[in-house]
């Protein structure tokens, strides 16, 4: 039996969720506290958004933890957020493990210290049995992603393994950090901030967006709820047109 036109939620499941996590040190601020605190604070909305993950049965969960840009911020904050992702590693891997959640991480790894490294890379094999998915953006910039991809199959195409013309789009895919998972239906930003700052760019081709006014470290599960019902609310046409009579005169 085909899905019913009238239930979104078969139509188009909700498999992939990218959230942009923003408004840390605003947030600290408004309470006269360092930026740090906010991003600490943080760290417990990404339980609220794992618990609400697994209550919608959203199979992957994406998080931009720390951009390529953010190496630009003050020496300081630096070091409190990555002393913050070391910290998150060593007290919640043995949680997801229990959760069945897959850590995954996509971005440069040269920038982080050895002990780091390790670290991420013990994480991820700990995780690897794990049916959900949780994946951790750092050091990461969409164009930097693109780059690397031409970059690889420029590198073929110099070994004489790749003609130029046999480049496709399904072959730069194949390429990206995230090619064997769904790519993002929905992607949440916080802060009412309403741009995606080099965010996943060849994995949002046809994603949803949804703007929070709220501050990350306020975005608990039932933000999240809300979220997920405007989701299902819209159409989803990929290109095509809308079905029905109505459909047809919006599109004609």
């Amino acid at each position: 039996m085909k899905p019913s036109s009238k239930d979104p939620e078969k139509v188009h499941p909700l498999r992939h969720v990218a959230i942009i996590m923003d408004g840390n040190n605003r947030w600290a601020a408004m309470r006269d506290l360092p930026g740090s605190a906010g991003h600490e604070v943080g760290v417990n909305r990404v339980r609220d958004v794992l618990d609400a993950c697994q209550k919608h049965n959203v199979e992957v969960i994406t998080l931009f933890a720390f951009s390529s840009e953010n190496w630009k911020r003050p020496d300081l904050e630096v070091r409190a957020l990555m002393a913050l992702l070391t910290s998150y590693l060593k007290k919640e891997v043995r949680q997801l493990v229990e959760r069945g959640i897959k850590l995954r991480f996509i971005g440069r790894r040269d920038n982080f210290s050895a002990r780091l490294n390790n670290l991420i890379t013990e994480s991820e094999a700990l995780t690897s049995a794990g049916t959900q998915t949780l994946v951790l953006a750092v050091d990461y910039g969409g164009r930097w992603e693109i780059a690397e991809a031409a970059r690889k199959l420029a590198g073929l195409v110099q070994q004489g393994r790749l003609k130029p013309e046999e480049i496709t789009e399904q072959l730069m895919h194949s390429q990206m950090s995230l090619t064997d998972l769904p790519p993002p239906d929905l992607c949440i930003r916080t802060a009412g901030e309403q741009r995606i700052s080099n965010f996943m760019l060849w994995h949002m081709a046809y994603t949803e967006f949804y703007f929070a006014d709220c501050y990350w470290p306020d975005f608990d599960g039932l933000a999240f709820d809300r979220a997920i019902d405007e989701y299902h609310r819209r159409q989803r046409r990929f290109g095509k047109r809308e079905t029905g009579p109505e459909g047809s005169r919006r599109h004609a």
